[in-house]
Order: C-alpha cells, then structure tokens, then sequence
C-alpha cells in the first residue's frame, strides 16, 4: 500500500483532477492511501516541520507546491519520493509536474487570431514560471503572424497573494486597453477577476473584451458571467503518469526519471469568446445576431435583413471578414457548440442538436461525421477517455 502526501491547494480544480488521475491509476495496482495536506501547515511548520509529519505517518512520497528555497532534497535524503507541482519555478533536483506553457499560448493566440483580432493582452502572476511562460508562447505566435498586432501585459499580481487584490490599477489598465481586445488570462481564476472588473467599469463581454482562461475549471466557467471560455489540459492524464512515476520510484531510488509533462488539448469556447472580431460595424451586427439566435432557425435571409446593404454586398463583406460564406458560418459554428455540449451534457444527441439549430436529426451524424471524422457517440466517448 502507497501513502502519499498531497501538500496542495485543494481550493483550486488542479490537484482535485490530479488526484483523480493518481486514484485512476492505483485501480490497477494496489490500494494508495492519500493525505491531503493544505499549504498552511508548510507555512506554519516548515518544510523540516512536514518532514518529521510525513515521516511518523510513514509516507512513501509527497507531491507539494513547493517554494524555491524548500529544502526538497530533505525528502530523498529520508527515503521519501518528492516530485514538485509546479508553483512558481522549476526544481532541478526532483521531477516536477509541470506543462507545455508556451504551447497553451500559442493554442490561445490561434484561437484569437482565427476570430479576426488584431488587439490582444495578457493578465497574468509576476515572477511565476507557468504564468511568465504563457505569456511569451501567446505574445510570440501574435508576432509571427506578421500582422499589424498591438500587445499589452499586466503581470503584477502576486502569487502568495491570490486573493488580496486592488481593483482599480487593473480597471484602469484594462480602460487603457484598444477595442475590441483579445485577453488570455494565465489561469480561469484571473480570467474571472478580469470579467469582474469589466463588469464593474462597464466593458462588455466578449464584444469589447473576448476573455479566455485556461485549466477549464468547470464550476468557476460556469459560474462567470458569462461563461467562460478555457484551454483545457488534460490534468487527470499528468496524475496518472505521476502515480506511474512514484510507483516506479518506490520500488528503485536509482531509477531515472524524467518531469512529468501535462499538455494542453484544446479550448472550450464559452460565451466570453463568442464573437468575431471587425471594425465592419454592418457585419459585426450580423455576426452578433448569428450568435445570439444559433438556436433559431436561421436563413441567409434573416442575417441579410438585419443590415441596410444589398444581399450580394452582404455576402461578400461577411466572406472577406470571415473567411466564410454566410452559410457555412453558421454550420461550422453549430458544429462547434454541438461538439462541446457533446462533451459538457448527458443529454441525447438529438436534443443537443437541437438546442444549437441543427433540426435535422437524421442527418446530424453524417454531417457531424463529415466535420469531425467520427460520429456523435464515437466523439463523445473517445473524449471522456481523455478527461
């Protein structure tokens, strides 16, 4: 039987799907018991403090969000596996549970970038490896676009300080801001604190300010307003390989290692980036309009209507902004939403079509099939594999 220490913040969804990943794994060896440690016994005790802890309680290994001058060499040193989840830097002398960081930037300036934004910024935490590493992989793939883009950043906030916070500093950088903007938050925390302070100073989302998180916190995307958008990682899959890591660890000190690397798998698009970003003021009215009424049935008629131009200068002012005919729009961004409500609700394939406006359900799994290469029940099967 493994005992191990989670030395963690269990306030945060990070290490509830660690854990889920770590207990996933020991189904198929023996029984792991699990203590979950929160971080103000490090604080009040020191690391020395949850040494002399882990050793009464006979601990095989401990995975904590360790400071950078935490003597962590101390649990090797007493037959004690350690790897570090990553807080603020990586350790050289244990594994970490670290990420693809600067790849979760790209993928969020990819994202923005398809919608048409030339505004962007990055909220994040100062002197913070994950947050700092973000950030350049957005600001980076922004600048190979080779586009007129502008770039903003406000990294100021402070790590051991979550939830201390003013709001005015950021209410006036975020009134600084170009829009509309594209903002990618290092975390879905400070994404929220971002639409809250939007809401307060009167910006709309996501016409003015599109805000994207990451780590897809399901109870805090849910409970924005409106909901938030997030690169999911696949945070469960890192648990298990650090249950693999540990095992293999325990039964040989010696063995090598290697960190244990969680990647990003791909966003969730919410309501706080659903818009398309266009200084076309007729053809943002229909974009708005598209959105807001997915669910409808929905002609090229009935966008045309909402704008004083001819059908013909419609559609193409809406294929040079979009890349795409009217039509197609609306199909591939109800494909979109069908997909992630496939993943989101249990609800039948028939009724999630239809709460997006696609009212043929004989059709549905040809076309889904056509779009994604694989049927609705076969999509949402292979990604509950991957949670």
């Amino acid at each position: 039987m493994i005992r191990l220490i989670l030395l963690t913040d269990f306030t945060e969804a990070f290490p509830h799907n660690l854990l889920r990943g770590i207990l996933e794994y020991s189904k198929n060896s023996e029984p792991w018991v699990v203590c979950r440690m929160p971080p103000s016994y490090k604080q009040s005790y020191g690391i020395k403090g949850v040494l002399k802890w882990a050793k009464r309680w006979e601990a095989d290994a401990i995975i904590g969000q360790f400071h950078d001058d935490d003597e962590v060499e101390l649990f090797c040193q007493h037959g004690i596996v350690a790897l570090a989840q990553d807080f603020k830097s990586r350790f050289s002398v244990i594994p970490n549970i670290t990420s693809e960081y600067k790849q979760t930037g790209r993928m969020a300036a990819d994202f923005f970038l398809q919608k048409g934004f030339r505004n962007f910024a990055y909220y994040g935490y100062k002197h913070v490896v994950w947050s700092e590493e973000r950030c350049k992989g957005f600001h980076e793939r922004i600048q190979e676009e080779g586009v007129d883009c502008h770039f903003f950043d406000y990294q100021k906030q402070n790590l051991e300080r979550l939830w201390y916070y003013r709001t005015e500093p950021l209410a006036n950088w975020l009134r600084s801001l170009p829009l509309p903007i594209a903002l990618m938050a290092c975390d879905d925390t400070q994404a929220n604190r971002i639409m809250e302070v939007c809401r307060i100073i009167g910006l709309k989302i996501p016409e003015e300010v599109a805000v994207l998180g990451v780590d897809n916190d399901e109870i805090m995307c849910t409970l924005s307003d409106p909901p938030l958008s997030s690169v999911n990682i696949n945070i469960k899959k890192g648990g298990y390989e650090a249950a693999q890591l540990i095992e293999r660890l325990i039964r040989d000190k010696e063995a090598p290692y290697e960190d244990i690397v969680i990647r990003p798998t791909g966003i969730v698009n919410r309501l706080s980036t659903d818009i398309y970003a266009t200084e076309d003021k007729a053809i943002l009215i229909a974009l708005r309009y598209i959105h807001q009424n997915l669910n409808q049935k929905m002609s090229v008629d009935d966008i045309v209507g909402q704008v004083p131009l001819s059908r013909r200068l419609v559609e193409v002012r809406f294929k040079n902004v979009t890349g795409k005919s009217i039509y197609q729009y609306i199909f591939d961004l109800r494909m979109e939403r069908f997909a992630q409500l496939l993943l989101e609700s249990k609800e039948p394939v028939a009724d999630i079509g239809m709460s997006v406006g696609l009212l043929d359900p004989k059709n549905l799994s040809r076309q889904f099939k056509q779009w994604k290469g694989c049927t609705p029940l076969e999509y949402r099967k292979r990604h509950e594999l991957k949670k």
